[in-house]
């Protein structure tokens, strides 16, 4: 798998992933927009937690210092 996403994108991606999984989950749980929060939480935590992001693979984007 292809690491292309930095140290700082990725702990800002896993922060971002937790508050939308705290609103997803805890103040929109069971609506529709509480399941597209989550579901989007989980995609921002996998990709930080991995550091690979598949947008950017399409993209041509690399913001990790190693490639």
């Amino acid at each position: 798998m292809l690491n292309n996403v930095g140290a700082t994108d990725r702990l800002i991606r896993v922060l971002f992933g937790s508050v939308l999984l705290y609103l997803g989950l805890g103040l929109y749980g069971g609506s529709t927009l509480g399941i597209v929060l989550t579901v989007m939480a989980i995609i921002a935590l996998l990709s930080g937690l991995f550091g690979s992001c598949i947008l950017y693979s399409l993209l041509g984007i690399n913001t990790s210092k190693t490639s």
